[in-house]
């Protein structure tokens, strides 16, 4: 159940990164209070997020001031998914994939590289047994649990790389991940997964960076569409 604070930082992030709330415009608490419905508690704590978001300036003489985009955090998982489901969403998508494009397949090589590692063992397993799992609901048309398992296996690569920058991008993948999970999973893209979580066990970097550049390559060129 999302708490009445979830809905108004929703509400006025949404507001924000869609342009409801104009850049410059400014509100007031009061306003803010009237507009959500909330108590001025919650929309202070609010408030103060979006703050720390770059979404929002609040000062004591001139109130709380919309910022641009160039000032928001755009690595915040929450901004993240305010875009994708605004009007700048074919943008957001657009950059999204370059960001991966970039990032994922250095991961899964770095994955590869240290699969052999003994600290890695019970990450490399549970990479193989998630791969299992978004298989099996794949096959049985359970898009929330495929998109489940996808999340979390592409933050199992991340981790593994042992990157610790690569790992802080977990949430930003996982909500551009969950942001197709409503559209059904071909078994290409099963097979990719499944490929790529052998790959990093068997510790064939050049393979993983590859089959990971494909997975992703195909979020843009080869829409999932049907088990057949």
């Amino acid at each position: 159940m999302t708490s009445t604070y979830d809905r108004v930082l929703d509400a006025i992030g949404t507001a924000v990164v869609s342009g409801e709330f104009a850049r410059g415009s400014r509100r007031s608490t009061d306003e803010l209070v009237a507009w959500t419905g909330a108590s001025r508690s919650i929309v202070r704590e609010a408030v103060r997020v979006l703050v720390s978001l770059g979404l929002l300036h609040a000062g004591r003489r001139v109130g709380i001031t919309v910022l641009g985009a160039v000032e928001w955090d755009v690595l915040d998982p929450r901004v993240v998914r305010w875009r994708l489901q605004g009007p700048d969403r074919e943008r957001a998508s657009a950059e999204l994939r370059e960001l991966r494009a970039a990032v994922e397949p250095l991961a899964a090589a770095a994955a590869a590289r240290r699969a052999s590692l003994d600290e890695c063992a019970a990450g490399r397993e549970a990479l193989l047994a998630t791969a299992d799992e978004l298989a099996a609901a794949a096959i049985q048309d359970r898009r929330l649990d495929f998109t489940s398992a996808d999340v979390r296996f592409h933050a199992r690569v991340l981790d593994l790389s042992g990157n610790v920058l690569y790992r802080r991008l977990h949430r930003v993948v996982g909500e551009a991940l969950r942001e197709r999970g409503s559209i059904r999973p071909d078994r290409h893209d099963v097979g990719l997964h499944l490929a790529l979580a052998r790959a990093v066990a068997a510790g064939d970097a050049d393979g993983a960076a590859d089959t990971m550049r494909d997975i992703v390559h195909r979020t843009e060129h080869g829409p999932r569409t049907d088990l057949g």
